[in-house]
């Protein structure tokens, strides 16, 4: 029977009035109850008093995977048999001796890619196995027609992938995204098969005896381990993190599963790029063991070196150093700077004179006293729908969106919304081309679209302090 569909008590009562009969042919009379935590309560109090005194002829197996939803007083009155997870290696052993009676041929690592898909199930195993040995052909199933024919993540694009984020390939990445993008396959899928290889490299990495923890064979084992060698235990952890919520983003509406898993690839190759915790753990985990080893001592003795025989060269050709303007984004709002201070001799204050006639007249021994213009004050209104812009445009861009959760915006009395941003490189990322028009679509879906590119200004909180309005913010 199963429960989960017969789990009232007009279910067992069939059942107890049943039991009172002998079987017609054999000795006992068998009731498997599938899914048995989910009879309600009145079915378990029904099936109770007949699991306390059972007719001799009677059998009952009740099958769970969650125990503890069953009371206590069904648990006494059972025998408990734990059935658990066969491992890859035995499943691996008994697939090629099906495989070698069924007449095809099944490859070592086929056989554990499919024992690890099964997840510790040998039915399940089964399965998977007849459906690749009906589709494989030349009846050779091998691990790349498991990969293809069960959808699962290509392990050998997996691995090339760790490769090139240990070597900051950009090229190698976004064509690994663009392939698995062209052949329409799930996104998800490679990521999870991407997570579970980071998980077994930090197994690799953290523990002397990783080969008992891990259901891989030899081959693969010894290809992890050296592949883990290229990170750090800080790195895996600090790309384990940047996988995690890459895949909760990837699983809201309307994702943009590839510019997702990009930007995620980007991050984890270049932890400059991420302004966390985890990235700058990472950058000063890599900095001390430089340190350690002396070749943050020889890149600064060259660096000196160097910038010492570009002064020599310059003075010995009396030529000026061009001078280099830092650009600053097309979006990046510059402050106005404040008004001089003007000093004016006091006595010539007195006297009514102009201030230009007596600052070039101050007599040095007459105190100067300070005038500075008075600031503007302008009132600045809170944007209330600020929050849902943020999850928007976190959804498309969510390398910026950490920049802009931190944030905050402010509409002006002349309709200008003015984005306020904790420092210069959250303005310089949040200002970029496809950034910044993402962000003004975000707004314009609450302002109607009234909202052009000189309407929408981005500033740092340093900034304001600096600029020729005292700020006054109200809040709604």
């Amino acid at each position: 029977m199963d429960a989960a569909s017969n789990n009232g008590v007009s279910n067992i009562r069939d059942i107890r009035d049943e039991v009172n009969y002998l079987p017609s042919e054999l000795k006992y009379r068998v009731y498997i109850v599938d899914e048995v935590h989910m009879l309600s309560v009145s079915a378990f109090n029904a099936l109770l008093k007949t699991l306390e005194e059972p007719p001799a002829h009677v059998i009952f197996i009740l099958a769970t995977t969650e125990l503890q939803k069953l009371p206590s007083t069904i648990i006494s009155r059972c025998q408990r048999f734990d059935f658990r997870r066969i491992s890859s290696s035995v499943i691996a052993d008994r697939l090629e001796t099906i495989a070698n009676a069924e007449g095809f041929s099944l490859d070592r690592e086929a056989a554990f890619s499919i024992a690890s898909i099964a997840q510790g199930g040998m039915r399940d195993a089964i399965s998977l196995m007849e459906l690749c040995a009906n589709g494989a052909p030349d009846a050779c199933v091998t691990d790349e027609v498991v990969a293809k024919l069960i959808g699962t993540g290509d392990r050998d694009a997996v691995e090339k992938t760790a490769v090139a984020i240990a070597e900051r390939d950009f090229d190698a990445l976004f064509e690994v995204t663009s392939r698995i993008y062209m052949s329409s396959r799930d996104m998800s899928v490679f990521w999870q098969s991407l997570t579970s290889l980071y998980r077994d490299m930090l197994v690799i990495k953290a523990s002397p005896n990783a080969r008992d923890y891990l259901d891989l064979s030899q081959g693969r084992y010894d290809t992890l381990k050296s592949l883990a060698e290229r990170f750090s235990s800080e790195t895996l952890v600090y790309h384990t993190k940047i996988l995690d919520d890459a895949f909760a983003s990837m699983q809201r509406t309307g994702a943009n599963k590839r510019l997702v898993a990009e930007c995620a690839l980007v991050r984890m190759s270049d932890e400059r790029l991420s302004p966390t915790v985890d990235a700058l753990n990472v950058r000063v985990a890599t900095l001390e063991r430089m340190m350690e080893s002396g070749a943050v001592v020889t890149k600064v003795e060259k660096t000196v070196h160097e910038s010492l025989s570009e002064q020599a060269e310059t003075v010995s050709e009396d030529k000026p150093a061009p001078e280099v303007k830092k650009q600053k984004p097309a979006h990046y709002y510059e402050p106005v700077p404040e008004p001089p201070e003007v000093s004016v001799p006091a006595a010539k204050k007195e006297s009514g004179e102009p201030a230009s006639s007596a600052v070039s007249a101050a007599a040095p021994s007459v105190a100067p006293s300070t005038v500075s213009a008075p600031r503007e004050v302008r009132k600045l209104k809170a944007v209330p729908y600020f929050s849902e812009v943020v999850r928007n445009f976190g959804a498309m861009y969510t390398l910026e969106s950490a920049f802009l959760e931190e944030a905050s915006a402010y509409a002006e009395d002349n309709g200008s919304i003015r984005i306020r941003v904790q420092s210069d490189i959250a303005a310089t990322m949040l200002s970029s081309g496809d950034a910044f028009d993402a962000l003004l679509r975000a707004f314009n879906s609450y302002e109607g679209g009234r909202l052009d590119k000189n309407s929408l200004l981005i500033e740092t909180t340093a900034s304001a302090k600096k600029n020729s309005y005292i700020d006054e913010i109200v809040e709604e």
